[in-house]
């Protein structure tokens, strides 16, 4: 792989794992710790993901279970979670916040699965308009630093290149497209 192609894998696996982290947010009828990753609460004046103030479990599975360190966050847990966009009412029972996740209608499932895909379409678009701006940039040296022979193998490669991210990004999108319409 050449030097000057390693900008452009990077930029790749950047929007690939920006896809993944995006996917594993949704929720697919399953209970997931990881819907909880972009809620933070206010601990002592500093918004703090739920995960560094109390135990995050899964003991069912269409329930999550917060078991904060301090009893007064449980408030705060609760606030949060009310104001973020997961869509699930928290009960609390004094010590712990339980989150209990509904049977997903097909309706639902079939809104989620556009959404994956949609969130799919984009990374891909992110991808090939990487390989655009890395063709640019080689066809700029043209002349100067290359031959036309390394120019078309650094063009090559960056196909080879955005090809596998691509089969890449679709398999991510198959996989939870699949989570999605399992019951």
């Amino acid at each position: 792989m050449n030097e000057k192609l390693k900008q452009y894998e990077e930029k790749m696996t950047k929007s690939l794992d920006f896809l993944k982290t995006d996917l594993q947010g949704i929720r697919a009828g399953r209970a997931n710790p990881h819907v909880l990753d972009k809620i933070k609460v206010d601990y002592y004046g500093t918004p703090t993901p739920i995960q560094q103030v109390g135990n995050v479990s899964v003991p069912e599975a269409r329930i999550i279970q917060i078991s904060p360190w301090e009893k007064n966050l449980l408030k705060e847990i609760e606030k949060a979670i009310l104001a973020s966009d997961i869509g699930i009412t928290p009960t609390n029972d004094g010590n712990t916040i339980r989150l209990v996740f509904p049977e997903l209608t097909e309706e639902r499932r079939k809104q989620i699965a556009k959404d994956v895909k949609k969130k799919g379409e984009d990374a891909k678009v992110a991808v090939r308009n990487i390989r655009r701006d890395g063709v640019d940039a080689v066809k700029k040296l043209k002349g100067g630093e290359l031959s036309e022979d390394e120019l078309k193998d650094m063009e090559d490669d960056l196909q080879k290149m955005t090809d596998k991210f691509i089969k890449e990004i679709d398999a991510a999108v198959e996989e939870k497209n699949k989570e999605v319409t399992t019951i």
